[in-house]
């Protein structure tokens, strides 16, 4: 069953949310796109889990569904997620973040300790010095007049619709470890649309500023018992940076082979966490989510 609903929050912005199965059943799941700037995308991921327990996914505000215009910061984002908890009425969830919505799980975790059952991070918080490696792989994997392209669409002041989704899909094509699905992914991903950069550039200056990397002592302190960090070992973002991660909270990494930045396109019997046994990597992931929205 699917639901759908527009929640007023506090300061008048209003948030889209959809639910998947028994919303009487606690605690449920809520999925934490990435970005930031996009909408949200995880829908695919939301119907894998609806069989393990009641799963929420929401258009983070400016993004999607969710129109609002104004400064972002971590703080109202992760008041947004307070207040659809009450909307839902949830005393507390399971948090799986994607990307940057792992770096917003950490965020809110710190805020609200008691409202996080367990979380699963997928893909993501990356801290240290990754960047590097990760235009390095990325470089690896295009070629020249790739490169080339790819520079001039970002040094243009407008771009067309057109532009704004090749733009997008050299950006993202490098995500997978298939090239050849990772471009049609990636063009497919390119229209999500449109990105809110007002929101991107707002959140990415607050993070340089006050980098997930300084709060991880204050984070792993206030960890609820399930936590689980998922890595594609062929994201172009070095999975060293999260081996880094796991060890400093002190909690376990799964590395998943032949995925990328996107495991449930690649590898969904092991990134359903969530479907069928296929082997032992697929019987772990699902292991690893039945635990997480069954405690």
């Amino acid at each position: 069953m699917e639901t759908h609903g527009l929640a007023p929050m506090t300061d008048a912005a209003r948030i889209h949310w959809t639910a998947y199965g028994d919303r009487t059943r606690k605690p449920p799941v809520v999925l934490l796109h990435g970005g930031p700037g996009l909408p949200d995308y995880l829908g695919d991921v939301a119907t894998m889990l609806a069989d393990l327990a009641p799963v929420y996914r929401y258009d983070q505000r400016g993004t999607g569904r969710s129109p609002w215009q104004g400064r972002h910061t971590f703080a109202r984002h992760a008041d947004d997620l307070a207040e659809l908890l009450d909307v839902w009425d949830a005393p507390s969830a399971v948090l799986l973040g994607h990307s940057y919505g792992t770096d917003l799980a950490g965020r809110f975790c710190m805020a609200h300790p008691d409202r996080v059952a367990a979380m699963l991070l997928m893909c993501g918080p990356f801290v240290g010095e990754w960047r590097a490696g990760d235009r390095a792989e990325r470089n690896r994997r295009m070629s020249a007049t790739q490169q080339a392209r790819l520079r001039a669409l970002r040094e243009l002041p407008r771009r067309t619709e057109d532009q704004e989704v090749e733009l997008l899909t050299l950006s993202w094509f490098t995500d997978h470890a298939d090239p050849d699905r990772g471009w049609q992914w990636a063009a497919q991903g390119a229209r999500r649309r449109p990105v809110n950069w007002a929101m991107n550039r707002d959140l990415g200056e607050e993070k340089r500023a006050a980098p997930l990397d300084q709060h991880l002592g204050e984070l792993r302190a206030c960890l609820p018992a399930q936590v689980e960090i998922l890595g594609g070992a062929d994201d172009p973002r070095p999975l060293s940076a999260l081996e880094s991660l796991a060890l400093r909270l002190e909690v376990p990494l799964t590395r998943i082979e032949g995925a990328g930045h996107e495991p449930w396109l690649e590898q969904p019997d092991v990134a359903r966490t969530f479907g069928d046994s296929c082997g032992t990597r697929s019987r772990s992931a699902r292991r690893t989510v039945s635990k997480l929205s069954r405690i």
